[in-house]
């Protein structure tokens, strides 16, 4: 059996309030093969936005151990974190995270810049993901002549600049009308059957439905983790 992209074994996070302790997360154990769909549903002190910072290596748990792709991160310290942020995972926010006097191409190449990819050829990878997304018309706009949707690629395109092995995303519809949220989620489902591994946080259940997989938390732990039989059904009909 093949090593799963994510592996975590007991995850938790507390939190200190003066003299209170505060469970974020409690002993969650699960798998994520690459390759995968994954939606993280739940109300609001769930733990899942808890999870997603810790498997976004932007904090470190409280207890229990997290590999991603065969390497330990739960152990590393917050420079090493860094690394594996940039080398290993993209991310999508809400409201883009775009850099406004910058062009959607250049939006793009920034992680670059931290990386070791030689600057004669940013341009040229950052143009590949942008055609990827369908904005190669539109590489020098800047995100004021841009739609929401159209930021949101942008947003996506650079997520993926770094060919990462995971692609972590956070309400990515959350700032979108729903036509539009459409587009982007079909966006996503494209990209994950050409491989990409993909796990998202949302709240709402006609999102969580274009994934393959959908994990519910409440009160800090796993309270379901199913196979989303509806994206099966329209995938063989």
């Amino acid at each position: 059996m093949s090593q799963p992209l994510i592996r975590v074994e007991g995850l938790a996070k507390d939190y200190v309030m003066g003299s209170t302790v505060v469970p974020a997360l409690c002993g969650v154990t699960l798998d994520i093969a690459a390759g995968e769909f994954v939606a993280v549903m739940g109300p609001s002190g769930s733990g899942k936005s808890t999870f997603m910072n810790l498997l976004g290596c932007l904090d470190h748990p409280s207890a229990g151990s997290y590999w991603l792709g065969g390497q330990e991160i739960s152990a590393l310290s917050g420079d090493e974190l860094a690394a594996v942020r940039n080398r290993k995972l993209g991310f999508v926010f809400q409201h883009f995270n775009l850099l406004a006097r910058t062009s959607a191409l250049d939006n793009v190449a920034l992680p670059l810049l931290y990386g070791a990819m030689p600057p004669s050829e940013r341009q040229g990878h950052a143009e590949q993901r942008l055609a990827q997304v369908g904005l190669a018309e539109r590489m020098d706009h800047h995100p004021a002549q841009l739609s929401g949707g159209q930021q949101q690629r942008v947003a996506i395109a650079r997520a993926l600049v770094n060919d990462p092995q995971l692609v972590l995303a956070d309400e990515p519809t959350g700032a979108l009308d729903s036509h539009t949220s459409v587009e982007i989620m079909a966006l996503l489902q494209q990209l994950n059957r050409e491989g990409i591994t993909i796990v998202l946080v949302t709240h709402e259940h006609d999102i969580a439905d274009f994934a393959g997989r959908i994990i519910s938390f409440r009160d800090g732990k796993v309270v379901e983790d199913r196979t989303n039989a509806a994206k099966e059904a329209a995938a063989t009909s």
